[in-house]
């Protein structure tokens, strides 16, 4: 089981603060309700950046190398 949490004598701060207006019971728990959903997903994240042909792994499985004029280049060149 969990232990119990102790409860501190130093009153919490408000999620919310109201600056201007008076929104109504039913605003105040719409803009909670989005502001602890945006509070739940977290990190933004990130886009996988692209890997260069050079350090790609589908480098090593590349053709075989034919024999001929211009073949060293097709050696080193990514398929």
């Amino acid at each position: 089981m969990s232990e119990p949490t102790e409860q501190s004598d130093q009153p919490r701060r408000p999620l919310l603060r109201v600056v201007k207006g008076e929104p109504s019971a039913e605003e105040l728990a719409a803009l909670t309700v989005v502001v602890a959903a945006l509070a739940s997903r977290g990190a933004p994240r990130r886009r996988p950046r692209p890997v260069g042909a050079w350090a790609s792994p589908g480098r090593t499985h590349r053709r075989p190398v034919q024999a001929g004029p211009g073949g060293w280049q097709a050696s080193g060149r990514p398929a």
